[in-house]
């Protein structure tokens, strides 16, 4: 699964977050390295929200675009 992150420069290295996962953001000392960082990141995030997700009585709805 792909998701779009969004990669800033600071003058500690890089800062990244992931839109689409509010919450979901990581950093590193080169862009790499963030991008590496966010990766595991976005795992940890959708295994907590899968193990969330247990917990109650869970619906889909589909939106129109």
């Amino acid at each position: 699964m792909k998701y779009k992150v969004a990669l800033k420069q600071t003058d500690e290295g890089f800062s990244v977050s992931c839109p689409g996962l509010p919450g979901c953001w990581s950093q590193g000392s080169t862009e790499k390295e963030a991008l590496a960082n966010i990766r595991d990141a976005i795992r940890e995030y959708l295994i907590v929200r899968d193990e969330l997700l247990k917990e109650g009585d869970i619906r889909e709805v589909e939106v129109a675009g």
